[in-house]
C-alpha cells in the first residue's frame, strides 16, 4: 500500500493540474495521494472530479506559518493540514489573507527585478499563476527571460532570502494556525521540520508546545531530511504520540523528486484519517 500525502498541483506552485496530479499518482502506482496545495483549497474539486476509480483523495492544504526558531526569533514553518471543513469562517478568512499576502510580496520582488533592469513583468505573472502564487512563478519568469537556467538556480540566486529583490510576508502564527485546523475538523502535521537545505530550523521544543492547541502529526519521511534528522523527528512524534507522515512533496517538473518517492505507514494513515472531522476522504477505504 503506497500512500503519500504531500503533492502540488499548479493551483499554487505544482506544474501538474489537479486532475493530471491524480492520474500520475494513479500512474506512479499509489493507493491513495493527498493535494496540498500552498493556502489554497482550489484545486479539490477538479481533483475529485478526475479521481480514478482505485485511488483515494485526501484533500488538504499547506499553509505558511511563523513558528520559533532555533535562534529564538521568527522562522518560516509549513503546517499541512488534512480534511478540514473549507467552509470553517476563521480559516477561510486566514487562507484568503495570506494568498492576498502572496500576491503583494510577488509583484514587490517582481518590480524590484524589473527596476533592476531584468525583463520581468508583474502584470503577466500574477495573471498566468493561480489562485496561490508563489517564488516559482518568479523562478520560470526568470527562466524565461534568461536570467538563470533552473528553478534551483533560482532560489540560490535572486530569490535566495538574501538576495536585493527578497520580499518577506506575513504568515500566521503557528500555534493560531494548528488551533485554527483543530477547529476546522482538520489534522494538522508539521510539514519538514529538519528541511535544512531551506535555511534557518524551528526549534523543536515548539512541537511539543503545539500538541494542546491541536497538532496531530509530524511529516518525518521527506526528500529534505537526513537519516540522522528522520531518527530525532520518529523519537520526538513516539515519544509525543504523534502522527509520522511521509512524503515526496510532489511539485511536478518544478522539482525532481516523484510522486511516492516517500510515503506514509498505513497505520499512521489510518490515524490521521480517524483524527479528522471535517471532510471525508474520496474513494477506496484502505483497510
Amino acid at each position: 500500500m503506497r500512500i503519500d500525502l504531500h503533492a502540488h498541483s499548479s493551483e499554487s506552485d505544482g506544474t501538474d493540474s489537479p486532475a493530471r496530479l491524480v492520474a500520475a499518482a494513479a500512474e506512479a502506482g499509489l493507493d491513495v495521494v493527498a493535494i496540498t496545495d500552498h493556502d489554497t483549497t482550489a484545486g479539490w474539486e477538479a481533483a475529485a472530479a478526475a479521481r480514478p476509480d482505485s485511488l483515494t483523495l485526501v484533500r488538504g492544504m499547506e499553509m505558511s506559518c511563523a513558528g520559533r526558531g532555533e535562534d529564538g526569533f521568527d522562522v518560516p514553518v509549513h503546517l499541512l493540514a488534512y480534511l478540514f471543513d473549507p467552509a470553517a469562517p476563521a480559516f477561510a478568512a486566514e487562507r484568503e489573507r495570506l494568498r492576498a499576502e502572496r500576491v503583494d510580496r510577488i509583484r514587490a520582488m517582481a518590480t524590484r527585478m524589473r527596476s533592476a533592469g531584468l525583463a520581468i513583468d508583474p502584470d503577466r505573472i500574477l495573471a498566468e499563476a493561480g489562485p496561490s502564487v508563489g517564488r516559482p512563478h518568479l523562478a520560470r519568469a526568470l527562466i524565461d527571460a534568461g536570467v538563470v537556467d533552473s528553478v534551483a538556480d533560482a532560489f540560490r540566486g535572486p530569490l535566495s532570502t538574501s538576495s536585493e529583490f527578497y520580499v518577506d510576508k506575513i504568515d500566521t502564527p503557528l500555534a493560531d494556525a494548528v488551533a485554527m485546523v483543530a477547529d476546522a475538523g482538520g489534522v494538522a502535521v508539521v510539514a519538514h521540520p529538519r528541511a535544512r537545505s531551506r535555511g534557518r530550523l524551528m526549534d523543536l521544543a515548539q512541537i511539543a508546545e503545539l500538541v494542546p492547541d491541536g497538532l496531530r502529526g509530524i511529516e518525518v519521511h521527506h526528500p529534505d531530511h537526513s537519516a540522522a534528522d528522520v531518527a530525532v523527528l520518529d523519537a520526538l512524534a513516539d515519544e509525543l504520540d504523534l502522527v509520522v507522515t511521509g512524503s515526496s512533496d510532489y511539485h511536478g517538473s518544478n522539482k525532481t523528486i516523484p510522486l511516492g518517492a516517500f510515503t506514509t505507514a498505513p497505520e499512521q494513515y489510518a490515524r490521521l484519517v480517524d483524527a479528522a472531522t471535517g471532510t471525508d476522504v474520496l474513494g477506496p477505504v484502505l483497510g
